[in-house]
């Protein structure tokens, strides 16, 4: 104890520089924490994303592209699914229950989703975790929608409020669908998923907004009469994607192979789970990289310690042999600058992981909103505990090299230095 006590008032006579080496090895820690909590958090917030749907349908493209954007809302489909298809599909004995997806509209830059009333009943994200209800009910006429948490928060939607979409899926559109504007029937409960940043509409409002398109072109003004649109006639043709849930799970391997063998149009079906987890392997090599680049930062913070430390056993020569003169045994030298090694190490862990959850809850919210990936502020995790455990045991293990020179600094070395 006694030598913790002199290796902090050592410490505290070189303020200036140890406050320095403190805050690099702080600001490293809290890099390397932040990127494994982002890394693993955000894996998870991905993974989260949907749950309960076995198959997901979709023109013939690469799985990950397929989940990209008919879960993310990420990208465009390169072709669609005529309404036949889907509808030969959803009769099959092994399907449950079956979601039509239609993309290719926004509002404001957020995508719009055509669907039906089932979206609401058999979507789920997180574990097994229904969509709810924040405000209102799902879309009953042709001309009604339900928005996203996000799209009302941002937007400052209530409900009764009219709303334009807008014709593709950029963020700036001059072509809007103005003639039929769509009242707000519903806002949905935050998900921390894609479905906060969309506008859902029906299937048949997707083809009423579209009547007398031709080639891209929107028709004449008054062309189109909203009040003698026919909801039965307005059956799609084709749509994006559909989701779908098996009667059992054993048949979901057997109605993937005769989606993927469909005769009548190039169709592929993906299992979202598989589909993620190719995802994250083509991730993985960008993960590794922020790994690595982060344990870089930490070495440099320590390497910055022993700089520091060896820098200054120079000018401690005499302090070292004023020591070993009252009566310090070089153990007992050795063992004041591994204290004090482990001390800055420890006081730059503490600060590191201060610093990142301050950090945290500053950009939680902002991550959240941009990008929908929900950053929680909880305890260490086991792992992170452990990588402070190596970032610890590396700046005593750095401590090692000055503190054997000092070990080896005599008693008349240290006596015959000219001031």
């Amino acid at each position: 104890m006694a030598i913790i006590k002199l290796a902090l008032k050592s410490l505290y006579n070189r303020r200036a520089t140890a406050l320095l080496t403190v805050f690099a090895i702080a600001i490293s820690v809290s890099l390397l924490l932040g990127v494994e909590r982002v890394r693993t958090q955000a894996k998870e917030s991905f993974s989260h994303t949907i749950s309960g749907t076995d198959l997901i349908i979709g023109a013939r493209t690469g799985p990950v592209q397929l989940l990209l954007y008919s879960v993310f809302r990420i990208g465009n489909a390169t072709n669609n699914i005529s309404w036949q298809s889907y509808q030969e599909i959803a009769k099959q004995k092994s399907v449950k229950w079956s979601v039509p997806l239609s993309l290719g509209d926004s509002h404001r830059g957020y995508r719009v989703l055509g669907t039906n009333t089932d979206y609401f009943k058999h979507y789920q994200f997180g574990q097994n975790q229904p969509l709810k209800f924040n405000q209102g009910q799902p879309f009953e006429s042709l001309f009604e929608t339900v928005v996203g948490a996000e799209v009302a928060k941002k937007l400052g939607y209530s409900i009764g409020d009219k709303i334009i979409i807008a014709h593709g899926a950029g963020s700036t559109s001059f072509t809007k669908h103005d003639q039929m504007p769509f009242t707000i029937s519903g806002i949905l409960a935050p998900t921390s998923t894609p479905v906060d940043k969309t506008v859902h509409v029906s299937l048949p409002a997707i083809e009423a907004i579209h009547l007398g398109w031709n080639n891209g072109a929107p028709p004449m003004t008054g062309s189109v009469d909203t009040s003698a649109l026919d909801v039965d006639s307005l059956e799609p043709t084709v749509i994006t994607a559909a989701l779908v849930g098996m009667a059992s799970k054993i048949k979901v391997f057997q109605l993937q192979r005769m989606i993927n063998q469909y005769k009548q149009e190039p169709l592929q079906a993906i299992i979202p789970g598989v589909a993620l987890h190719e995802l994250w392997s083509m991730m993985g090599i960008a993960e590794q990289a922020l790994v690595v680049i982060s344990g870089f930062v930490v070495a440099s913070g320590l390497l910055g310690m022993l700089t520091m430390i060896l820098a200054s056993l120079n000018e401690r020569r005499r302090e070292m042999a004023i020591l070993r003169a009252v009566g310090a045994r070089p153990l007992q030298i050795f063992l004041l600058m591994i204290s004090e090694a482990g001390i800055l190490a420890l006081a730059g862990a503490v600060l590191g992981v201060t610093l990142l959850f301050s950090l945290l809850a500053i950009a939680q919210p902002i991550l959240q909103e941009e990008f929908g990936v929900l950053i929680t502020i909880s305890l260490l995790t086991t792992y992170e505990w452990q990588l402070l455990g190596i970032v610890l045991l590396s700046g005593l293990a750095i401590g090692i090299a000055p503190s054997v020179r000092a070990y080896r600094m005599s008693l008349a070395d240290g006596m015959t230095i000219r001031v």
